[in-house]
C-alpha cells in the first residue's frame, strides 16, 4: 500500500495519527533536525539491561570477530513484542532521538531492543571496527538473539536514518526475520544522499558528521591499520562522507570501491526489484529532509505496486528526523501507532 501527501487520511482512519504539524519554534528542515542538539532531551536514567551478541570477523580482514552491546527494556507488564531499535550515522543506544522513540515504544507496551551498532559508545571497547549501511554480518545475529528475546512474540524493527537502511537490507538479505518494520529519514541512495550532504548549504552538518566519524573510528581501542591512520590524519584527512566511506567504509566491509558500496548497500534497486520480500513495512520521509533528498523516495514509490508490503508516508516538513509537533515528536507516535497495527492484526 502506497500513501503520500502531508494529509494523508490513512493515517489518520487506519492508525488514528492526525497529520504531522511543525510546532514553534522548530519552523523549517533545519531547525527540526537540529532540535534534539539545541534543546536536548530531558530523559529518565539508563535502566536497559545488557545484552551481548557475537559477531564475526569482517570478511575483509579489518576487523576480528568481537560483540555487540545491545540494551533491553521492558514495558509495564506481558509485551505486545519486541522491537529492534536501531540508530543513524553517528549514533549509539543513549542518543536523545533513539531513547525518546524507545520510551514511546515501551509506554505502548512494547519490549525494545537498542543496539550499538560496530564502533558505537557504550560498546565501543567489544569489537573492532565500524558499521556500514549493509553490515548484514553483524546485524542477522542481533536479530537471531532478538528472536530469541521475543519467545514467540512478534519480533519488529525501527531504524532511524541509517539504521533504517541497515534493517531494510536486512530483511532484503533475508525475508521473513523480522514482523514488521518502521524506518525514519532512511537513506535508500546513498549517492544521491552522499552527494546531498556534500552540498554547500549543508557545510556544518558534513563537519559534524565527520568529526563524529574520525573520532569513533581513531578511538579503536583495538587500532587502525598504519593506512587507515594517514587517510584519516592531518592534511589527509577527509573533508567529505564520500571520502571517508572510500577510506574507511567500503575496504572494510569488502566493497572493491565507494562507488560498489553505493550501489550495492542501497535498498533501493532491490526494493523496485523484489519489494515483497519485507515485512509490512512504513517509510516515513519529510519533504524537506536536508541530508537524505525525498527523491529517491519519491522513485519507490512510482514503482510500486498498490496493495504490497510497502507503505510509504511523505510529510512537507519535519527535517531528517525531526517531526517535532504539538505534544511531543509525531514520529515517534507514528511508529508507535504503526508497529502496534501490525501486531493487532
Amino acid at each position: 500500500m502506497i500513501a503520500s501527501g502531508a494529509h494523508d487520511p490513512w493515517l489518520q482512519q487506519q492508525l488514528g495519527v492526525v497529520a504531522f504539524q511543525q510546532r514553534w519554534p522548530w519552523i523549517g528542515g533545519d531547525l527540526q533536525t537540529l532540535r534534539d542538539t539545541l534543546r536536548p532531551v530531558r530523559l529518565p536514567i539508563e535502566t536497559g539491561g545488557r545484552v551481548l551478541v557475537d559477531v564475526p570477523a569482517l570478511a575483509s580482514g579489518a576487523a576480528d570477530a568481537g560483540q555487540l552491546l545491545a540494551l533491553h527494556d521492558q514495558p509495564e507488564g506481558d509485551p505486545k513484542g519486541l522491537v529492534l531499535l536501531l540508530h543513524g550515522l553517528g549514533g549509539s543506544s543513549s542518543r536523545e532521538g533513539l531513547r525518546r522513540m524507545g520510551l514511546a515504544l515501551q509506554a505502548g507496551g512494547f519490549a525494545v531492543l537498542r543496539l550499538n551498532l560496530r564502533g558505537a559508545d557504550p560498546g565501543r571497547h567489544l569489537a573492532g571496527g565500524t558499521y556500514a549501511a549493509r553490515c548484514n554480518s553483524d546485524l542477522l545475529p542481533v536479530i537471531r538473539r532478538a528472536r530469541d528475546l521475543a519467545a514467540g512474540r512478534p519480533l519488529l524493527g525501527a531504524g532511524l536514518s541509517l539504521g533504517g537502511t541497515m534493517l531494510l537490507n536486512a530483511c532484503l538479505a533475508e525475508p521473513g526475520v523480522l514482523d514488521g518494520l518502521f524506518c525514519a529519514s532512511s537513506p535508500l541512495d546513498l549517492a544521491a544522499c552522499s552527494a546531498s550532504i556534500e552540498r554547500p548549504r549543508n557545510r556544518i552538518y558534513q563537519r559534524w558528521l565527520l568529526q563524529r566519524l574520525l573520532r569513533q573510528t581513531l578511538a579503536d581501542p583495538f587500532g587502525v591499520s598504519d593506512l587507515e591512520q594517514r587517510q584519516l590524519s592531518g592534511a589527509a584527512a577527509p573533508r567529505t562522507i564520500r571520502a571517508f566511506d572510500s577510506a574507511v567504509t567500503a575496504p572494510r566491509w569488502g566493497f572493491c570501491d565507494v562507488e560498489a558500496y553505493y550501489r550495492e548497500a542501497s535498498p533501493l534497486q532491490h526494493l523496485i526489484a523484489a519489494p515483497d520480500r519485507l515485512p509490512p513495512t512504513l517509510l516515513l520521509q519529510a519533504l524537506d529532509d536536508p541530508w537524505v533528498p525525498a527523491a529517491s523516495a519519491k522513485t519507490l514509490q512510482a514503482a510500486l505496486n498498490e496493495g504490497g508490503s510497502i507503505r510509504q508516508t511523505f510529510t512537507r516538513r519535519g527535517g531528517h528526523n525531526g517531526f517535532h509537533g504539538r505534544g511531543g515528536c509525531w514520529g515517534d507516535q507514528l511508529a508507535l501507532r504503526w508497529l502496534q497495527s501490525i501486531v493487532e492484526r
